[in-house]
């Protein structure tokens, strides 16, 4: 390695990472939304002044291996940046994911430089961006159907906010106060972080800090290129199925390469993109594969430029795992990348058996609840719902837990009831829903809504007609299911993905899936 100090780069490492945490403390601490003050639906990172990764908060990894392609929008969108400046974005084939996630880049000035030194970057979910439905998580066909499509722009300029823009954006919104809020609180974050990059220029000099983040990412790929080295070489493949909107399925096929200190993954038969939500656009495919890699060379180590060099990822062009537009794409930040993470454990399984866990719940359970107010005045609820944890070599899955694309809480009852016209019945595990096993899967749970005004419903989810595969002879977790308790106590099951308009007094109760076991069951272990 270069020329760095090993102590130094360790401090700088914490130095960076920090100022991430602090920028995602003041962001859930000054936003509006239960989506992002108690879910912990945001991310925040750093990146040098090319846009590379330098360090990240332990926040969303769907978010995370994802953002570059919008610093590299933003920045590609700017012709001069000066101090102050912040541009937003959530267009997903410019930079972006699907379009509640709302992504805003900001440079950073240090010293007496005139170009800046540092980029800091946030994404937030924001519970509402327009659409056909509340929760800006619809049934769509294309995307324009699904809410307001922000190509990188500059929202506040030199300081100062663009107020036509802000204008736009709360006007195409069902709940514009909420929203100006978690913008605000984004913005926050941001100052934060120039804050303290500054002082830490100030404090260290300029030229030191920012070879330290150049040395971290250059540490970062040699210990992964390490890492990968001690795998086999070789190619392995595996496919997996995800279920669609029409009560079809759609396979996602992935071939990983692995030789000389690098990983490839090729989704080359992957089937052509939905007509409906289901898609990916190729950012969040990548964001998969980097956290698969991550998660299983050794522990440790930054997550950076550096850390991502060794992966590389292809997909045809207009598959559901690499969409065009206008394709719409709300379901493929969320239950797509689920898949790709699946299919991608799937195909290294074979080359690292004892390090690949049976599949997880497979799925973030998405809930969208919107409607009136008796005063009069709109909401929209957001929630993804944990499930089981898939078992491993040598231990059960853990129950009732986010698995894999989703790091977030659950929105808090008390929260949840304080805010919304409507009530939480039911919240336990789903018990016996892991897979069996010599290790049994981790169960999913049981989350009922009462709604006490009439409310539009959209459920996006997956692993509902057959539950996560087991490992090495170890069962599949009970699959999901969806059920409506209509006002007169009627049970209707509900498919993976509806929208339904439901009156006051109905129940929505979601059964999330349980994780795969590991190992035959003639060996299970006692829970």
């Amino acid at each position: 390695m270069d020329d760095a100090d090993p102590i130094l780069l360790e401090l700088y490492r914490h130095r960076f990472e920090g100022v991430a945490d602090e920028m995602g403390g003041t962001l859930q601490r000054t936003s509006y939304s239960p989506n992002i003050k108690e879910r912990l639906d945001f991310s925040c990172a750093v990146f040098d002044d090319a846009g590379g990764l330098v360090a990240q908060a332990a926040h969303i990894p769907v978010h995370l291996g994802a953002m570059p392609a919008s610093v590299a929008a933003a920045l590609n969108s700017v012709d001069a940046w000066t101090p102050g400046d912040i541009v937003i974005l959530n267009d997903p084939y410019e930079g972006g994911t699907h379009l509640p996630d709302v992504t805003m880049v900001s440079p950073v000035f240090v010293a007496d430089n005139t170009m800046p030194s540092f980029f800091a970057a946030s994404r937030a979910h924001h519970a509402d961006v327009g659409g056909i439905t509340p929760g800006s998580l619809p049934l769509a066909t294309e995307l324009v159907q699904e809410g307001l499509v922000i190509p990188p722009v500059k929202l506040y300029e030199a300081g100062s906010t663009n107020e036509s823009v802000l204008r736009l954006l709360l006007r195409n919104v069902r709940t514009p106060e909420e929203r100006r809020g978690d913008l605000a609180a984004q913005r926050a974050a941001h100052a934060v972080g120039e804050q303290r990059l500054q002082t830490l220029a100030a404090a260290h000099g300029a030229e030191e800090v920012t070879a330290y983040a150049r040395h971290l990412q250059t540490y970062s790929e040699r210990r992964v290129r390490a890492a990968l080295d001690e795998w086999p070489n070789g190619t392995y493949t595996f496919e997996d199925t995800l279920e669609l909107a029409d009560d079809s399925s759609a396979t996602i096929r992935v071939t990983a390469t692995i030789e000389n200190e690098s990983v490839s993954f090729d989704f080359d038969g992957t089937d052509p993109a939905d007509d409906g939500n289901l898609n990916a656009v190729l950012p969040i495919t990548e964001s998969a594969c980097y956290y698969v890699v991550q998660g299983l060379v050794d522990g440790g180590m930054p997550m950076n430029a550096g850390s991502l060099a060794p992966v590389s990822v292809t997909a045809p062009e207009g598959t559901i795992v690499n969409a065009d537009p206008p394709h719409a794409v709300a379901g493929g930040n969320v239950e797509v990348s689920q898949r790709i993470v699946d299919t991608v454990l799937g195909a290294l399984a074979e080359a690292l058996p004892d390090r690949v866990p049976a599949a997880g719940q497979g799925t973030m359970n998405n809930l969208t609840i919107g409607g009136t107010r008796p005063d009069g005045s709109s909401f929209a609820y957001y929630e993804t719902i944990g499930g089981g944890m898939g078992a491993g070599l040598d231990a059960e899955g853990l129950s009732g837990v986010h698995v894999h694309m989703t790091n977030t809480l659950n929105t808090p009852i008390e929260a949840l009831e304080q805010t919304y016209p409507f009530r939480v019945t039911t919240y336990r595990l789903r018990n016996d829903s892991g897979g069996a096993g010599r290790y049994r899967g981790g169960d999913g749970l049981v989350r009922e809504y009462e709604v006490l005004v009439p409310v539009t419903v959209t459920m996006l989810s997956t692993r509902r007609s057959e539950g996560p595969w087991g490992r090495e002879e170890g069962d599949r977790g009970a699959p999901g299911r969806n059920v409506l308790v209509h006002p007169d106590g009627e049970e209707e099951a509900l498919p993976a993905h509806f929208s339904r308009r439901l009156p006051a007094g109905s129940r929505l109760r979601i059964e999330t899936p349980g994780g795969g076991g590991f190992g035959p069951s003639d060996a299970e272990s006692p829970r």
